[in-house]
């Protein structure tokens, strides 16, 4: 689904030759005919390979008992020989349209696995999502819809600018790469001049210079994806975190007191709202991490599940406001732990940070 510029494809099918999932199940016989009838045996015991099926009548293959013998390890090879296998399908059609909103969800979903995981290999695959999303799909102070075959077109709407704001965020914290936070702030600013409804509040779904429309409509639930407005929400939040600026909180608060009676009546239909509401009453810590990117107070701060936090990485030179006048202590790695800008002494081992945090 990766283009080999970086942006992701919009969409697969689930059919290929007119049978659903074909490209992807398996049955035992195919499994046997490319491993052996040894190794077919003992990989169709592990991944679920039956003559009844997990998927109409054929197979899914998964782990419902994860080997703990040989390992997962040990059947790299089968499923490498049975994904080449696979290759030489008829594959599904692929719609390979790249939509910015979509992209900068999987932007945010691939920077903040890298931390997790603490696998580069993700890093570098959002850091290059991002580069693309920024200079194919950006124009001066907009954002554009869509991009396929070379070109990019249609004006941005709100999802469009907050979800690429907030993979531009999650992709700072974990790079320690300024510019896309700057990035991310300018966007934001740009939904506020061009989808902030002065008269009724919240954002408006389409940007002051878009086609002119019977109605401009706002949207405020969170479906299959996240609504605009609880996104831009979430991005203005963490912003004031970083740069101090009450404004942005200010902006927030007022889209979301638009749907607060309505997320008393249908709690699950505002989940984004929701977390974001959360953040917002948490006592969140605001980390400064003075040094270079992936020391082990970074890796403590995403050991475990954090989320009332911000993270910020570089030096007291810093353009964020955050990371100003902060310096290392005696030259090591220093972690200052702050709640709106009032910060704890800093501290420079993993312990001592896991206390604060």
């Amino acid at each position: 689904m990766l283009d080999e510029a970086g942006g992701f494809y919009s969409s697969q099918d689930a059919d290929s030759e007119g049978e659903e999932g074909k490209f992807f199940v398996w049955k035992p016989e195919e499994v046997a005919d490319v491993l052996g009838a040894k190794d077919a045996a003992e990989f169709s015991k592990v991944y679920d390979v039956t003559r009844v099926g997990n998927f109409e009548g054929s197979n899914i293959l998964n782990l419902p008992n994860p080997p703990t013998e040989k390992g997962d390890a040990a059947f790299e090879p089968s499923r490498r020989r049975l994904f080449e296998a696979r290759e030489k399908r008829i594959k599904p059609f692929r719609d390979e349209k790249v939509l910015t909103a979509w992209n900068g969800l999987m932007l945010a979903a691939f920077a903040e696995a890298s931390a997790i995981l603490n696998d580069n290999t993700y890093l570098e695959t959002a850091k290059r999502n991002a580069d693309y999303l920024l200079s194919n799909l950006k124009q001066d102070d907009r954002v554009l819809r869509t991009w396929k075959d070379g070109k990019a077109k249609l004006n941005g709407y709100i999802e469009d600018f907050s979800n690429l704001a907030d993979g531009l965020i999650e992709l700072y914290q974990v790079s320690g790469e300024e510019r896309y936070l700057h990035e991310a702030k300018a966007l934001a600013d740009t939904m506020i001049t061009a989808f902030w409804a002065e008269e009724t509040s919240g954002f408006f779904f389409t940007s002051n210079d878009h086609e002119e429309l019977i109605v401009r409509s706002k949207d405020f639930f969170d479906n299959a994806t996240p609504s605009g407005n609880s996104v831009a929400s979430d991005v203005l939040i963490r912003l004031s975190k970083f740069y101090g600026d009450e404004r942005y909180e200010q902006f927030a608060l007022t889209a979301l007191r638009q749907v607060a009676p309505q997320i008393k009546r249908f709690p699950s239909g505002f989940g984004r709202a929701l977390s974001t509401l959360e953040f917002h009453l948490s006592e969140v810590k605001e980390i400064a991490l003075i040094g270079e990117p992936g020391g082990t107070l970074e890796r403590e701060v995403w050991s475990e599940y954090r989320p009332s936090k911000v993270v910020a990485i570089g030096d007291g030179t810093s353009a964020v406001p955050l990371l100003r006048d902060r310096n290392q202590i005696d030259g090591r790695p220093t972690a200052y732990v702050c709640e709106n800008f009032v910060c704890q002494r800093p501290v420079t081992t993993v312990d001592e940070l896991r206390k604060l945090i």
